[in-house]
């Protein structure tokens, strides 16, 4: 099966519907934030309010490098990972089919909200609450996620299961031995 790569802002489900279509196309799936997080031994948070966001993205920049190469199943990248004119070409060269997942602001401040994990793992980037910054960085991102996705599936009213199985039509539609 060839590589799949979802980008889209957190909250969207990628790492939900990553887990769904790793298994159901029985290979492996990562977290590009679970892999940064394991590389430093703390969240992302507290890289963030350690070191700063440059920091942050310099390793985030360093995951995205060493997992495309190497790395079959499915991969889940951080929301942020579209900023970086560098990780764009990687995932334009390394990571597709490359998956945006989407979903309107108030759908992600609601998911986000209910995500025990969201100040933890989540900071937001403005220093506020994160949020309070949902609507503006989706609109200043989604030109950028349009560049290097080659198809996009909206999550805000399907469960994970359901997109999944819109990914994989789609793939099938592409490839039929990619979901073979």
């Amino acid at each position: 099966m060839p590589r799949l790569t979802l980008v889209g802002y957190r909250g969207t489900g990628k790492s939900t519907v990553a887990a769904v279509l790793a298994d159901r196309l029985g290979v492996a799936w990562r977290d590009a934030d679970a892999v940064l997080e394991d590389r430093i031994g703390s969240s992302i948070a507290a890289l963030v309010g350690s070191r700063g966001e440059a920091a942050f993205r310099d390793l985030e920049t360093e995951v995205l490098r060493d997992t495309l190469p190497a790395f079959t199943g499915v991969l889940a990248t951080g929301g942020g990972v579209v900023l970086r004119p560098e990780n764009r070409r990687l995932l334009r060269e390394r990571g597709r089919p490359v998956v945006w997942l989407t979903a309107p602001a108030d759908v992600i401040r609601r998911r986000l909200a209910a995500d025990p994990t969201t100040a933890a793992r989540r900071p937001a980037l403005s220093g506020g609450d994160p949020l309070d910054e949902v609507a503006a960085a989706l609109h200043a991102r989604e030109p950028i996620y349009r560049e290097v996705a080659d198809v996009a599936f909206d999550t805000a009213t399907e469960s994970p299961a359901v997109v999944a199985e819109r990914i994989l039509a789609w793939l099938d539609a592409l490839s039929p031995e990619a979901t073979a």
